[in-house]
This record gives structure tokens, sequence and C-alpha cells, in this order.
């Protein structure tokens, strides 16, 4: 009974995590990731933080720490601190640091020259950046701290300062955005990314809690990500899908997320989407069709300039009139080319990966289904059954060879090698008749003139009994034919 229980709270416990696991949001989590692998995930990352932080104040004294942001972000090894300036009390700022990830393939040099370069980046969609600097151990960056919070605090009616978790996992009201407002915001964010495209610098990062609002306009956060090589939030989608295989593709992808977000206010249950909800427009779902369907998974995604053309976007005016500078030194324009062709190249790699262990466990689960185990037990009787009954035909053609061989050897005549050839009568002729009785024997005869003949030598019997030796040895029962037997033996009573 102990026994059964506990295998029934395994099983609930199984599903239990199952369940968790495929919630995009709670599979990031990092009491998740502890509980399920303690051992890596055992670092403190907070103090960590504070450590590298407290290093840079060293040289830079007019920066002070206000209080740490505990958990307003996805990720474990990132994290966010409310700074202000020491002759500057009142003004906010926000620091995030993060060392490096998986797709970092910058050198330390190149990586330290572009972080610090994102300060001079100007942009009407692109939040501005206050400070910027990295080693090769890490980097931090310093923004203004917006108390309106990003577009995914709008859409969730949450506060910015609380944590992920809290703001996005469970929300209470379920509530799009106005149909201006998708049309508007999305026009923008396409726009900037556009510009970076242009500008062959990767990004790879999009979601509405990577774009704050400043009034009514949307700006991109977080361009040093990429840089980082830091993983994507969508990562787990895109990388099931091999025609996502750019990070132009992979903008693409996430900004259907993000449009599905603003359109229904919650992310989409399932990628591929087989069927939109009612939406503000029929243009919005045009859109979402070609980018979050099967048929768009299949074909590849359409580029940032075919969106821009779609009617959803295309009467949308922008009044912003900053004219975008972003000044990328042609030595690091082409570090950045390598580092996003190595992003691309793992991507890659790790897509084929997924697609051969997807077919392997189609296989396995096919293989294993009941029905499957049914069809193969059939089949196993039906070759047995065959290679008996060939295997009998086999032995029913020895036996009869073996006696073809055994009747040709006796119907050939065998002549005693002793008995004499009989005298040729032209010898005979020549002797007299032996005298009357007491008879006596004849007499030798001559030599005849003819050459004897030669006795037939004695045919090998032995080769014939042993085939049939070994024709009875391999006799099988289940080659004879049933037959049915009357017995008359009982007496009869009349």
């Amino acid at each position: 009974m102990e026994r059964e229980f506990i295998a029934e709270r395994q099983k609930g416990l199984q599903a239990y995590l199952d369940v968790i696991t495929t919630h995009h949001i709670l599979s990031n989590c990092e009491l998740v990731k502890k509980f399920l692998d303690p051992n890596s995930y055992s670092v403190n990352y907070t103090e960590i933080a504070l450590q590298h932080v407290s290093m840079f104040f060293r040289s830079e004294p007019k920066w002070e720490v206000v209080e740490p942001l505990k958990d307003i972000g996805w990720r474990i090894r990132k994290k966010y601190f409310l700074m202000k300036i020491k002759n500057q009390p009142k003004e906010r700022l926000m620091l995030s640091w993060a060392d490096p990830g998986p797709d970092k393939y910058l050198s330390d040099k190149d990586l330290q020259y572009a972080v610090k370069l994102l300060s001079s980046c100007s942009h009407p969609y692109i939040y501005k950046i206050t400070f910027a600097t990295a080693n090769e151990s890490s980097a931090l960056v310093i923004r203004p701290f917006s108390e309106k919070g990003t577009l995914k605090d709008l859409i969730y009616k949450a506060k910015p300062k609380d944590p992920f978790l809290k703001k996005y996992c469970n929300p209470k009201k379920i509530q799009g955005l106005e149909l201006q407002q998708i049309k508007t915001y999305g026009r923008q964010i396409l726009e900037v990314l556009k510009f970076l495209h242009e500008k062959g610098f990767p990004y790879g990062h999009l979601h509405s809690a990577n774009v704050m609002l400043d009034g009514d306009t949307c700006k991109l956060l977080d361009l040093e990500n990429s840089l980082l090589g830091l993983p994507s939030f969508y990562r787990s989608y895109f990388s099931q899908f091999r025609k996502i295989n750019t990070l132009e593709g992979v903008d693409v992808h996430c900004f259907g997320h993000l449009l599905y977000e603003m359109t229904y206010g919650r992310p989409p249950d399932t990628i591929p989407v087989d069927s939109f909800p009612p939406a503000p427009s029929v243009f919005v779902v045009s859109v979402l069709e070609s980018i979050l369907t099967c048929e768009a998974m299949k074909n590849g995604m359409p580029t940032v300039s075919r969106l821009l053309q779609m009617p959803l976007f295309s009467d949308v005016l922008l009044t912003n009139s900053e004219k975008p500078q972003f000044k990328i030194p042609t030595k690091l324009k082409e570090a950045l080319k390598t580092s996003k062709e190595c992003i691309e190249k793992r991507l890659t790699e790790e897509q084929k990966l997924i697609h051969q262990h997807r077919r392997l466990t189609r296989a396995q689960s096919h293989h294993g289904s009941e029905e499957e185990k049914k069809k193969r037990k059939i089949l196993a009787r039906k070759k047995s059954k065959r290679s008996a009954y060939e295997s009998g035909e086999e032995h029913s053609a020895k036996y009869s060879n073996s006696n073809n061989s055994a009747g040709s050897g006796a119907s050939s005549p065998l002549t005693s090698p002793s008995s004499p050839t009989p005298p040729s009568t032209a010898g005979a002729s020549s002797i007299p008749p032996a005298p009357p009785p007491p008879p006596l024997p004849p007499a030798a005869p001559p030599p005849s003139t003819e050459v004897p003949t030669q006795p037939n030598p004695q045919p090998d019997v032995s080769a014939s009994r042993g085939a049939l030796l070994s024709s009875i040895q391999n006799f099988q029962k289940g080659t004879l034919k049933k037959t049915q037997t009357c017995d008359y033996s009982a007496p009869r009573i009349s």
C-alpha cells in the first residue's frame, strides 16, 4: 500500500511540474530552476552584482545606490538597482548589471567599445542611456527610471517596481489596448527595428517589458543584451522552427508575440496559433496570421519593410521629428557582423538538435503505443510461421535428395570381386572331354587371347547412409500432414 501511495504521489508531482515548466514565465523563475537543478543555481547573483557595482563606484563617486529593485526582471543573472546622482538627489535612475551569456562572440575590447558607444545612440524610439561601461566579466548600464513603466506594465495594469512574477504571471484583469494604440505603438516599434537592421546592429530581444513608455511614444530598451550574448525571452518558441534562423526573423517573430499581447491583453497559449479570437480590426489578424500561424512558421517570417506596408501600419502618421543618429565605426561593424553570424549559426545548430529530438520522441512514442505493439506481435507470428514453413520445405527437399541418391546407388548391379570371369568359348573347344566316371575335375583353361573384363567397383554405401541418417535427425513432425485413423481391431457384436 505504501509503494502505491508513493507512486501515486510521484505521478501527481510530475503532472504538477509539467504544468509549471510549460508556463513560459514560471519556467524561467529562479525558484523553479533552483528546485529542479539546485547545484547549477546556488550562486547569489545579487551579491555578485553589488560587488561589481561597488567596485565601479570607486572610480565614479558621483553615483549612489538608493535600493536594489528585487526580481523586477525575468533574468536570473541580471540585476537592477535604483540610483541617484549625489548633486541631483531628486532624479531617479535605474542601473542594470549583467554578465555575458552563451552568445557572446565579441572580443573583450570590442565589447567594451560597443557598450560605451550605446550612450551616443540617439533615436526617437530608443530609450536614452545615461551611462554604459563593460569589462571582461560584466556590463553596467544606467538609464532614467520611468514611473510610468513599460508597455507590459500598461497592458497588465502593473506597478513598475513590483516583482516580475507578481506583475505578469496571474493578472487580475485581461484587456487589450485600443486599436489606435496598437497601430501607433506597432508602427513605432517596427521603425526602430528597421533602423537597427539597416545599421547592422543585432537585437533579438523584443518583448513588451523591453519597451518603455514615454508619453504616447514607445522606446526600445536593453540594446546591450545582444552584445553580451544573452538569450532571448522567446527563444524557447522560435528555436523550434528552423525557418526562423536570422536575427531579423527573430525580431519579426517576437513582434508577433508583442502584437498579440497588445491586442488580447495576454500572450498566446501556444505557438503556432491555429485560430485567433475576435480582434478590433481584421487588419490586426492579417498581420498576426503572417507571423504566428503554422503556415508562417513553414514559409518563414515576413520582413519589417513588408509589415510596414500592411494596412494596419501603412496609414499611421509619425509626428516625432528627431533625427536618428548612431555612428558605428567600420571595424566594429565587421565585428558585429561576425558576432551576428555566430549567433545565427548556434541558433541553427540548436534548432537541428531540437528537430532530431522531436523525431526520436515521436518514433519512440509511436513504437511504444499499444496499437503498434499488437501490430508487431502479429507480424512476429506471421514471420515465425513463414520461417517454420520454409525450413520444413527445405528439410523435405533435403530428404528427397538423399532418397534419390540412395536409390541410384542401389540400381547398379553388385559384382563380387572374387568371382572369376567366365572363360572364352573359343578356348574351351580345344580341350578334350573328360573320361567317363568316376568324373574328374576339369583342367584349367588356357590363357585367353582377349583382355579380361575388370570387375565393377563396389559403390560408396557410407555416403548414402550418412544422408539418410541426417534426414532422419532433421525430421520435423510439423511437416507431416494430418491423417485420420480408423481402428477396426475392436470386436464387433452383431
